[in-house]
């Protein structure tokens, strides 16, 4: 086997595994958990939260009235537009891995070119694991009409930079800024 075909090999294979580690990144659960702190009235904070919640399409799911907490639940969709990317990625990494296999192997005449039908499969693979159904809970940590209120958040990392960004002027809202400054 030629050196300039082995290593062409060795830089597809790893295009393949780069591929694989996107994928799973692409579609991997961000949940998050953060305290916020609110000077105002709790009863004001939380229903401010509830109908930022409800605008957004969150659905009140249950709550649990002893541990002061809410839960909201929402159905998160795929990006289209990256799995169509995704696929097409796949479709240019397997076709330049067929077309390796086909200068090592040329006995297989072009069957190896057909490798490009699993394109598709990326994109499909990326819609089935990102498609799911996410929550957002609130729960109420300290309440008091002087000190305001605390309330510990749990939820999808970028729900939260939303409320975060959104909710800090009208309900006063501060958290430790962990979620604004972190590269992830």
């Amino acid at each position: 086997m030629p050196a300039v075909f082995s290593s062409t090999l060795l830089l597809t294979v790893l295009l393949a595994i780069g591929l694989v580690f996107f994928l799973r990144a692409a579609s991997k659960d961000r949940t998050t958990v953060v305290d916020v702190h609110s000077p105002r009235p709790p009863l004001e904070v939380l229903n401010g939260m509830i109908h930022w919640l409800e605008e957004r399409g969150w659905k009140q799911d249950s709550g649990d009235a002893d541990r002061q907490l809410l839960r909201f639940s929402g159905s998160v969709a795929s990006s289209q537009s990256l799995a169509v990317l995704l696929s097409l990625y796949a479709a240019v990494g397997s076709g330049c891995l067929g077309l390796v296999v086909r200068q090592l192997y040329p006995l297989l005449d072009w069957w190896p070119l057909l490798l490009i039908g699993l394109g598709p499969l990326a994109g499909l693979l990326y819609s089935n694991r990102a498609n799911r159904i996410e929550a957002v809970e609130l729960r109420l940590i300290s309440a008091s009409d002087d000190e305001g209120s605390t309330l510990r958040l749990r939820a999808h990392r970028d729900e939260l930079i939303a409320m975060e960004l959104e909710l800090s002027q009208p309900l006063e809202l501060a958290s430790d800024g962990s979620l604004l400054s972190s590269p992830i």
